[in-house]
């Protein structure tokens, strides 16, 4: 069973493993996402319900629901990708605060490199000690130990995570710290225009999750509604099932369904 669900996982690789799991504080690429053994099982077992529920729905025929398995895998993927998303967002909505703490600590007088743990120990208030922002600050103060530069840790994170305020704020950074700027203006103006646009794409995330939200009731509607005629008039809907006929008719209502499906998870899937 171990290596069945090795073999599941590893069909999105992960380069790296999360900084909270190991000893030695390797980064995470937040590119990827590493689904846990409890996530595996659980998303595991809701695409194979999924595949289930269609194909008894639209073809009535336990060999459909067969046939319909290698939907799993697509499934698990779909659900890595909106991991990985909220992830995203969560980094970057928390990476305010982390430069916030820093330049406070800057501003009270700490080298940069003690500044980074003195801002951890203010996440570690804040957040506690197992949200993200608060486990890349403990990964980049214990490099800073090694004698790693702080330049190459935040460019590094911009890297990891591909999101556009930190890799704003790392090269800003970095031109600062070289040219001798003032690094607490530079970090306080840099964490302010972040904020403000943080809040900007807080109210365009909340918009679209109640769009996404709607779509998702819409994309249920049409099993109900089989599901409905299947219970209320059987005799009505016997001729689709058990005969070629039947299944080409729902083969092709079921690709109309998972065309409208995709095109309308790209139109409410805009990114911001």
């Amino acid at each position: 069973m171990k290596k069945i669900q090795e073999k599941i996982r590893g069909f999105v690789p992960c380069k790296r493993a999360a900084p909270d799991k190991q000893a030695g504080g390797r980064a995470v690429d937040y590119r990827n996402y590493r689904l846990t053994e409890r996530e595996l099982m659980v998303y595991t077992i809701q695409g194979i319900g999924t595949a289930a529920f269609v194909g008894y729905i639209f073809y009535h025929s336990l060999i459909a629901m067969v046939f319909l398995l290698p939907y799993v895998p697509f499934f698990l993927k779909r659900k890595k990708a909106e991991l990985r998303d909220v992830r995203l967002r969560e980094l970057n909505y928390e990476f305010r605060e982390g430069i916030m703490a820093l330049s406070a600590a800057l501003g009270a007088g700490y080298s940069v490199e003690n500044a980074f743990r003195e801002a951890l120990a203010d996440l570690r208030l804040i957040y506690g000690d197992d949200r993200t922002i608060t486990r890349e600050f403990r990964y980049m103060a214990g490099q800073i130990e090694m004698n790693v530069t702080v330049e190459k840790l935040l460019l590094d994170l911009a890297e990891r995570s591909g999101l556009e305020d930190i890799k704003s704020f790392a090269e800003v950074f970095a031109t600062a710290k070289r040219s001798g700027g003032d690094l607490i203006m530079i970090i306080r103006s840099t964490a302010s225009r972040i904020s403000q646009k943080a809040e900007v794409q807080r109210e365009i995330v909340t918009t679209m999750m109640e769009k996404q939200f709607e779509q998702k009731i819409m994309s249920y509607i049409p099993f109900f509604i089989i599901f409905y005629m299947k219970m209320s008039n059987p005799e009505f809907m016997e001729i689709l099932y058990g005969n070629v006929t039947g299944a080409v008719v729902m083969t092709i209502c079921l690709v109309i369904y998972i065309c409208s499906v995709f095109i309308a998870g790209k139109i409410t899937g805009i990114e911001v």
